[in-house]
């Protein structure tokens, strides 16, 4: 028994406590990375870091240690991973911070309606896919990013009347510090897919989306589910 608690000792530094590896560690993990990313994505991942490296000595850190070191864990990740090499979708920080980023979701399942509703927009507008804004605070990973839809204008999905999302796990009811943000992107990606979200082809300007209406919604939202709770559609609703 004493070696089993040894080894999940082990395991729980090797996760958390990475500055207690070996010195060379790091290095030959970059390396290793870098095998797997793009030039382009290496040298953002560097300017970050050369960022950072220059906010702390002026003083001057946006964020937390903490959250900035999650989220270029999760920012390296996603330059990794299939998905996002597949192009199924793209990642732009916007003015290069780790705190807000412009998720383009250019794929969604081939069956559903979306997925023609985006080919249509393309050749209609010149759009080419769903764009997201996903904005993190400084206690991240143990609250949610806050997710809503900027263009273009759904109807269904599970996407409010400003923008906002309906999705439990990104409340800090349904939220674990455990989930990656790849993964919130595939489960939005899949969740208005199962709303049956269609495009808004020639919707009015005067009900766009905005940041201040979407989080309206969303607060709105989220004190009538602490309120009544959260509960599953019938399969037959989608």
């Amino acid at each position: 028994m004493e070696v089993e608690s040894e080894e999940d000792e082990n395991d729980l530094e090797e996760e958390f406590h990475y500055e207690m590896e070996e010195p060379d560690a790091p290095e030959k993990k970059e390396k290793a990375d870098a095998a797997d990313i793009d030039k382009q994505e290496i040298e953002l991942l560097e300017r970050l870091k050369a960022n950072q490296r220059q906010d702390y000595l002026q003083g001057t850190i946006s964020g937390s240690v903490q959250a900035t070191d999650r989220l270029m864990k999760e920012l390296r990740h996603i330059y990794k991973s299939d998905s996002y090499k597949k192009g199924t979708y793209a990642v732009d920080l916007v003015n290069e911070s780790l705190y807000e980023w412009n998720i383009k979701i250019m794929t969604v399942d081939p069956d559903s309606p979306l997925y023609s509703d985006i080919v249509t927009m393309k050749e209609k507008e010149g759009r080419d896919h769903i764009l997201l804004n996903m904005t993190f605070k400084e206690n991240f990973p143990f609250e949610p990013p806050f997710v809503r839809v900027v263009v273009p204008m759904l109807s269904g999905g599970y996407v409010l009347g400003g923008g906002a999302i309906c999705m439990e796990l990104l409340t800090k009811q349904g939220w674990s510090s455990a989930y990656s943000i790849e993964a919130v992107i595939m489960q939005i990606c899949a969740t208005l897919v199962k709303g049956k979200a269609r495009i808004q082809f020639g919707a009015s300007k005067v009900g766009q989306y905005t940041l201040a209406r979407a989080q309206q919604s969303f607060r709105s939202l989220v004190q009538i589910h602490e309120k009544n709770g959260w509960f599953t559609p019938p399969k037959k609703d989608g």
